[in-house]
């Protein structure tokens, strides 16, 4: 078994961000690692190279403790951003430190890998079919209908679909002809002439499909497409038309999890986005529809300190959608009339008075 100082070359070098790979292909594992994978990928982060994530990681953890302090100010924001994510993943595999001080570490790495490609492919698949049955007007149908286990007829190539990917600088429905390349939005986008951008936002991501361009963060993320999307991933699918009907635990239930985090937003608005799209694969290396970008453009602003604000008020929505019942949001937002807004309006009476 290869020592520490074989198995990791701490000698300083410009590293590949983990943000930026595409995993490398290991082995099928299944165990506990792969199930912590899973939910890693749900919603912390879906698209690195753990094995990047973790030398890239303990490089900096000797670094930082060489220099005495646990400053990150000393590295470039993307290693910032990436070394939190190493540490989240600490926080749920506290082995991987012990198991990287002898170096056997290559297994654990390659089973959380498998574990997060693998909830992703199932998620990919779990959306492909209900999809169409979200975007069905209620008691009518798609004209012309979309077959539920084909993309072909997806994306831009059809009306409801493509205005619901359509980005919101764009009006999907202007048939006039663009000055700029002689066709209408709707012809650019289908035969690629108007490219989307990962920074684009599609019409699906805010409340109601409304755009407001003075405003860009009003109904930001707040589309109905989501939430359901969300449930169906991390509540359980029984549970998309009736919160109170889920048949077996979900997701979020079995990992613990009473809160979304900017991962599974992100992760729930890409889901989304390729289930509505005509792209077949699913992978970091897909131009076309560029998932991974889009991904990381989203959880960058999701975790951008300069929109605490803004953030901080989605996730509480966030979190009266999917978890009503969890006690974090329950005790934010108490019943008017309930005994326990009554304590707190006899408390803050009796400190008004001292």
């Amino acid at each position: 078994m290869s020592g520490p100082s074989e198995s990791l070359d701490t000698t300083p070098k410009r590293r590949q961000s983990a943000l930026a790979l595409a995993p490398r292909k290991r082995p099928r594992h299944s165990d506990r690692f792969s199930h912590v994978g899973r939910h890693f990928g749900r919603t912390i982060h879906a698209m690195l190279s753990v094995t990047a994530l973790v030398e890239n990681g303990l490089v900096r953890e000797v670094e930082l403790a060489e220099g005495g302090e646990d400053d990150l100010t000393r590295y470039s924001a993307e290693e910032r951003r990436e070394h939190i994510i190493f540490r989240k993943l600490v926080a749920l595999v506290p082995e991987l430190t012990s198991a990287t001080a002898t170096g056997d570490y290559l297994d654990t790495v390659a089973s959380i890998q498998h574990g997060m490609d693998g909830a992703r492919a199932d998620d990919t698949k779990g959306l492909k079919e209900p999809m169409i049955d979200w975007i069905t007007p209620m008691g009518g149908q798609l004209n012309p209908a979309i077959k539920r286990n084909k993309k072909a007829e997806r994306g831009f190539q059809h009306d409801v679909t493509g205005a619901l990917l359509c980005p919101v600088e764009l009006n999907w429905d202007n048939d006039e002809l663009s000055a700029t390349i002689g066709i209408t939005v709707k012809v650019g986008l289908r035969i690629g002439e108007l490219t989307v951008a990962a920074d684009s936002w599609p019409r699906f991501m805010y409340r109601d499909n409304a755009y407001d361009p003075e405003n860009p963060w009003k109904g930001l993320l707040r589309g109905k497409l989501l939430v359901t999307a969300f449930k169906h991933i991390f509540t359980s699918p029984t549970s998309v038309d009736d919160g109170s009907r889920a048949t077996r635990a979900g997701n979020a239930r079995i990992h613990g999890m009473t809160s979304v985090t900017p991962g599974s937003i992100a992760y729930v608005a890409t889901q989304v986005r390729f289930a509505l799209s005509s792209a077949e694969v699913f992978s970091r290396s897909d131009t076309a529809m560029n998932s991974a970008g889009f991904y990381d453009v989203l959880l960058e602003l999701l975790t951008d300190e300069e929109d605490k604000e803004e953030i901080d008020a989605l996730f509480a929505w966030w979190n009266r959608q999917v978890f009503p019942n969890s006690s974090a949001v329950q005790a934010r937002v108490p019943t008017a009339t309930s005994a326990l807004a009554r304590i707190r309006a006899a408390r803050a009476a009796r400190r008004a008075t001292q």
